[in-house]
């Protein structure tokens, strides 16, 4: 059993809305975010997989938590701009928290999505972060590249937000498990807002056992699928993008996906 907790905190550090129980903790909090606002999801077991709602209108997140609390800002302006414009707003609110069953932690899934990841190191995984986001904005941060979102034929605010590269050559995204995983298939969904966008020739998947593979694409607006079997990785890392010639110089990532399970 695990003892866990939910609650809303103003800029103040003063509680506004708290949940908290054995397994699971239902929150409805009733009022209006305001900035400075934070979630704190809690718990007195880490190193464990739970399944955290953070806004109604967003997926549930099966996440891997390794602190006592996840602390989640409430995005507000320019970074509100990579959400769903209906998330976090209006005056009621529904959040949750659970330990998650044997049967999800077991299952074979998208080991990469995380529609709750955020910068810094925030000790709950899956994990993205890179060396440069175009000019630090929010609709080309490197968690948009986990966030489940796949409409890739824009670029911009929601449902377009990606992973951009600010036109640089040594651009790289490493995404983290937090825990030994073990997978056979990664994908890519590059970004295809053509003519606006170049693509990627050639990529390098590098991994925490020291391996690394090659890849290669093509322009498409389909995912790039690529049969590659690991066992106990701790994090990918996409490296050594090479552009197409072509007069464009944005290419970006929708999204990554990584499909397995976790060590046994």
């Amino acid at each position: 059993m695990a003892a866990v907790s939910i609650a809303v905190k103003g800029k103040d550090g003063k509680e506004k809305a708290l949940a908290s129980g054995e397994n699971q903790a239902i929150l409805v909090f009733e009022g209006e975010y305001e900035e400075g606002d934070i979630i704190v999801v809690g718990t007195d077991k880490t190193h464990m997989h739970y399944v955290v709602r953070i806004d109604d209108c967003m997926d549930e997140a099966l996440v891997y938590v390794t602190r006592q609390e996840v602390i989640y800002p409430i995005p507000f302006g320019e970074k509100k701009v990579s959400y769903n414009p209906k998330a976090f707003i209006g005056d009621k609110h529904y959040l949750t928290i659970r330990t998650a069953s044997e049967h999800e932690t077991a299952a074979y899934r998208n080991l990469a999505k995380n529609v709750m990841d955020q910068h810094g190191d925030p000790g709950c995984y899956p994990h993205a972060f890179a060396n440069v986001e175009t000019r630090g904005e929010a609709v080309f941060a490197a968690r948009n590249a986990i966030d489940g979102v796949l409409a890739s034929e824009s670029h911009g605010n929601w449902p377009y937000e990606s992973w951009g590269i600010n036109q640089q050559d040594d651009a790289e995204l490493t995404l983290e498990f937090g825990r030994p995983v073990d997978f056979d298939q990664l994908v890519l969904y590059t970004r295809s807002d053509f003519p606006h966008d170049n693509w990627w020739v050639k990529a390098t998947f590098s991994f925490s056992d020291g391996t690394s593979e090659v890849v290669t694409m093509t322009k498409s607006v389909k995912p790039h699928v690529f049969s590659i079997k690991r066992r106990n990785i701790t994090w990918v890392k996409l490296s050594d993008l090479i552009k197409a010639d072509d007069p464009s110089p944005f290419p970006a990532l929708t999204q990554i996906e990584v499909y397995g399970k976790d060590s046994e």
